[in-house]
């Protein structure tokens, strides 16, 4: 999309909703989590080359919307002249493809093909034939991307899907690094430091306790982990624990962080963790001394 935008001298804008549409719709709402919050979101397309974010309302109103009608909406609210839609990308109450939509002579939809982009090889770097998405003369538009003659396309059987619900599955199984494999970049968290029991400090390991700015954004499963920490402008080395902190006989279910070679007071000031690894499940020890010296062992792992 940024491509064609640029070939095109014209602007390369997503189109998002909020709330998720999952939420709205009650599909699993109340087990349902998100694996970027919108600010996430915005980030990531802003650093991926868009131009705008913009972000529409999502209502039962809404969602009653059909895919023509969504269409005209995008021309002549945000001026587009192409719409890129991934190859079971389906839009509108009636659920069509791009290969079936008909709008007007105005707007051109185009469809990626299927299969892993990060296996392709392509000149241009992004798997796809560089060309030109001209304004079509018709009513009807099919406009496809076509690989290059020097791209390389896997096998459908040699290709690993990628999916929310995957990535979900990975997260929620505490498998890190499948998560960010397919992510393409560190799963991570982010929120205020608040106030803990301050237990870890008694025993030579402080930790940052905190509350997600999005309630809904899914928590990896309990254990510890290896992570990278953002405070205060800086980037340091820690260690996260999610869990219920059965040792000194926690109550509820905290992300605390000890952080490495650090030790200000950051209470109330926004902080942010990628996991890296996971080093081992949370469990109960016997004593505050088993459990640090378990900590000291931990924190060799992070620091590696």
């Amino acid at each position: 999309m940024v491509s064609a935008a640029r070939e095109r001298g014209e602007e390369a804008i997503v189109v998002t909703f909020w709330p998720h549409p999952r939420t709205v719709l009650q599909q699993d709402a109340r087990d349902f989590r998100l694996l970027t919050s919108l600010e996430e979101k915005k980030e990531l397309l802003l650093a991926a080359g868009v131009d705008r974010v913009e972000v529409l309302p999502f209502t039962r109103e809404f969602a009653a919307m059909k895919a023509d009608e969504y269409l005209h909406m995008l021309r002549d609210r945000f001026g587009a002249t192409l719409v890129v839609m991934g190859y079971d990308n389906r839009i509108g109450s009636d659920r069509k493809l791009a290969e079936e939509i008909c709008i007007s002579q105005t707007v051109a939809c185009a469809t990626l093909p299927k299969g892993d982009p990060s296996s392709y090889t392509a000149e241009d770097g992004h798997g796809f034939a560089k060309h030109k998405l001209l304004l079509p003369e018709v009513s009807i538009v099919k406009e496809i991307v076509i690989p290059s003659e020097k791209t390389v396309i896997p096998s459908e059987a040699s290709v690993s899907h990628i999916s929310s619900t995957q990535i979900r599955k990975a997260l929620a199984e505490g498998n890190i690094a499948s998560a960010n494999a397919m992510l393409g970049y560190s799963y991570g968290l982010y929120g205020v430091v608040v106030a803990g029991n301050r237990m870890g400090r008694t025993i030579g390991f402080p930790t940052a306790n905190m509350q997600l700015y999005e309630p809904l954004k899914l928590v990896p499963c309990n254990g510890v982990y290896a992570v990278e920490v953002e405070v205060l402008g800086r980037s340091y080395r820690g260690m996260c624990n999610i869990g219920m902190r059965p040792t000194v006989g926690g109550t509820g279910r905290t992300i605390e962080t000890h952080i490495l070679n650090f030790d200000e007071d950051i209470y109330g000031l926004p902080l942010r963790i990628r996991f890296l690894r996971r080093i081992r499940d949370e469990r109960r020890f016997p004593s505050l001394e088993a459990l640090r010296e378990q900590l000291l062992k931990d924190k060799l792992s992070a620091a590696n």
